[in-house]
């Protein structure tokens, strides 16, 4: 069974739901307390084995690749200036990764940016990380995914309990108990996938968090797929591929889910991290405290 090695950070979208802050700046660089959204993901990576990160870009987008690409005159101003903590925190940005990027030249989809890096990937499992997704738990969510693919040799992804109310929102699997798994009710067996189901078609309310570890056939059935209504190539048309094709494992997500490409997401994850944060925490509880809201 091959390493899992890289990971696909799809990263073209527009961003509109947060204009006019992502006129010029992508939304993936938008900070939750002093980090990036897509650092966070990217630490993700890192602190689960991942060696190689390939971004799927579109036009707009070179920040990205200025903020994961050395600063050598920055780093020399820091250095001269005896501003150790921050030289040091710039220079862990890249934690050591190695970097590729790709164009997705049209909005097609997520299933077509993914499809966008298949050169890049070759034929080896490979981790996709929705980068404006937080991934909150004691163990990188991301290993965890890996860890399981390399027991079962099938590709997984991560499932989350919604209300039923708002499964129109998500991608909702159907799945069975996986049996005689070590994890228990923890990991199922998909059947199917379905879109954004109506709450009386969902067949579950187990929702797609944006954590996925797939074997590298999910390209043939995305160059396969039929654009849907909108024109667009969905990532559940090669998932879908998986499940029926008996490869594909859903493990429900014990850790905490943050939606940072949504603006009541994006507040929820600052107030949320902010109050984690080790310099600022108290501080920041005792102003939240001090408001008469």
């Amino acid at each position: 069974m091959k390493k899992v090695r890289k990971a696909v950070l799809p990263v073209a979208g527009l961003g509109t739901r947060f204009l006019p802050a992502t006129k010029a700046v992508p939304k993936e660089m938008l900070t939750v307390v002093d980090k990036p959204v897509i650092q966070y993901a990217v630490e993700e990576c890192a602190a689960s084995g991942i060696e190689h990160v390939i971004f799927v870009t579109g036009r707009h987008k070179s920040a990205i690749e200025d903020h994961f690409d050395a600063s050598p005159e920055l780093e020399t101003v820091l250095e001269e200036k005896g501003k150790t903590e921050q030289l040091r925190a710039v220079r862990a940005v890249g934690n050591g990764l190695q970097f590729s990027y790709t164009r997705q030249s049209e909005a097609l989809g997520l299933g077509h940016a993914v499809l966008c890096a298949a050169d890049l990937v070759g034929d080896e499992p490979f981790a996709v990380l929705l980068p404006d997704v937080i991934a909150e738990s004691n163990a990188p969510a991301t290993r965890e995914l890996v860890e399981i693919h390399e027991a079962t040799g099938m590709g997984v992804i991560h499932v989350e309990k919604v209300p039923r109310e708002r499964v129109q929102l998500y991608g909702i699997i159907d799945a069975e108990p996986e049996r005689n798994s070590r994890w228990g009710e923890k990991v199922l067996r998909v059947k199917n996938l379905v879109e954004k189901p109506t709450p009386q078609k969902a067949p579950s309310n187990l929702a797609i968090t944006g954590r996925y570890l797939l074997l590298p056939e999910v390209f043939d059935y995305l160059r396969n797929a039929k654009p849907g209504a909108i024109g667009e190539i969905q990532l559940t048309d090669g998932l879908c591929g998986l499940a029926t094709a008996g490869k594909l494992l859903a493990c429900v997500y014990e850790g905490k889910i943050y939606d940072a490409g949504d603006k009541l997401g994006y507040l929820e994850a600052t107030v949320a991290l902010g109050l984690k944060d080790p310099k600022l925490g108290q501080r920041f509880r005792e102003f939240l405290r001090a408001q008469k809201f």
